[in-house]
């Protein structure tokens, strides 16, 4: 069994909180917009698909709520600006990944329709809002199978040579079930490989400042009894080197994917792309349709968001001792000398050209004879 990182009935929403991983595995329940909104924007829950479904079902867990204690406005125009403004807030709380903003529209737009059907009442449009949003959650389960299958498939004829049987592949950030729905979109690839009994060893990156790899990956790995291996960021040239090693593929996941095939993703992603394409190692971005924006021309025109200097000149850990009712103590602590200046970009941009394929519930899309990615055939 993978993780459950998002659990979801009836209204009723609750999140692993990714802060306290690998030391605390503890649940927060989330009853209203804001809550989603701040549980996004500190990065309790993180990923670019958990974003989108835990901001959806945080408002309809709010919204079933609202329901249940008779307060929805009376007219249904009334509960469709209710509806919006809250996703335009949602929005707000993290702005490269596309999934959030993707999600907000296609929701608006279920909204939008119900309020224009003759019988419609501020309860039948807050219920098409919840019943939407359930099923993104649904959707993105099944879609990150595919996602899986299709990678592992590629790897397999496309990565490794005629000697080898098995795949080594190194991922970056955390792209499993604690990013998405469950499963996971790279990682998934990772967990599909296994399951045909075909990877041979997994490595993830620590992923600095936040540490997704080596707190949240790591974990998955761990937790799945998959053969794998903890390296720095800074080890992956030499990796790449060791022909001991034999590394066949990078799978990566996305924030998102530019119509030019241009890719935002956790930062540390350009620098493996780079590396990966001298060392004439398969470099696979892996991300559902809704992570590919058409209206974004190029990486040019992504909006790269900043974090706080606070993550890159601290780092939280368990103390040694445990609190006077024995539980465990985090503790965080400065690594960084006092007024040095910092720069925290949370993603970088990965262009088209160091791009292998993107793996998606469609399929793997390689570039065609031009060299371009024709992503718009996808839709």
């Amino acid at each position: 069994m993978s993780l459950q990182a998002i659990k979801y009935h009836d209204g009723n929403l609750a999140i692993l909180d990714q802060l306290q991983l690998p030391y605390v595995e503890k649940y927060l329940t989330i009853h209203t917009s804001e809550d989603g909104w701040h549980a996004i924007k500190e990065m309790r829950v993180r990923g670019a698909p958990a974003i989108a479904i835990v901001a959806a079902l945080a408002l309809a867990s709010e919204l079933s709520a609202l329901m249940t204690s008779s307060q929805l406005p009376s007219e249904t125009e009334g509960t469709r600006e209710l509806i919006s403004g809250r996703l335009h807030y949602l929005v707000s709380s993290r702005p490269t990944a596309v999934n959030l903003s993707d999600a907000a529209r296609k929701l608006e737009a279920v909204v939008a329709d119900s309020v224009e059907k003759p019988d419609s009442t501020s309860y039948s449009v807050a219920s098409s809002y919840i019943k939407s949003a359930e099923e993104m959650l649904a959707k993105d389960l099944e879609d990150n199978r595919m996602i899986g299958k299709y990678g592992a498939d590629w790897i397999m004829e496309n990565a490794i040579t005629t000697l080898e049987s098995k795949a080594t592949v190194l991922t970056h950030c955390n792209t499993g079930s604690l990013a998405t729905s469950g499963y996971g979109t790279a990682l998934g690839v990772i967990r599909a490989l296994a399951s045909k009994d075909v990877l041979e060893h997994a490595y993830c990156t620590e992923t600095r400042p936040y540490n997704q790899g080596s707190r949240l990956t790591a974990f998955e790995l761990v937790h799945d009894n998959l053969p794998a291996t903890l390296v720095t960021d800074s080890m992956a040239a030499a990796l790449f080197a060791g022909v001991e090693k034999g590394v066949n593929a990078v799978i990566v996941g996305a924030d998102r994917v530019a119509a030019n095939g241009d890719t935002a993703n956790k930062i540390g992603t350009y620098g493996l792309a780079v590396l990966a394409r001298y060392h004439g190692v398969k470099f696979l971005v892996a991300a559902p349709l809704t992570t590919i924006d058409l209206a974004t021309r190029s990486g040019k025109d992504i909006v790269i968001e900043e974090r706080p200097a606070s993550e890159v000149a601290q780092i939280r850990g368990p103390c040694k001792e445990s609190d006077s009712n024995g539980n465990l103590r985090l503790e965080t602590v400065c690594i960084a000398a006092k007024g040095i200046q910092i720069w925290n970009p949370a993603f970088d941009v990965t262009p088209c050209e160091l791009i292998d394929g993107i793996i998606t519930e469609k399929g793997v899309i390689e570039k065609g004879s031009d060299d371009q990615f024709r992503l718009g055939d996808l839709f």
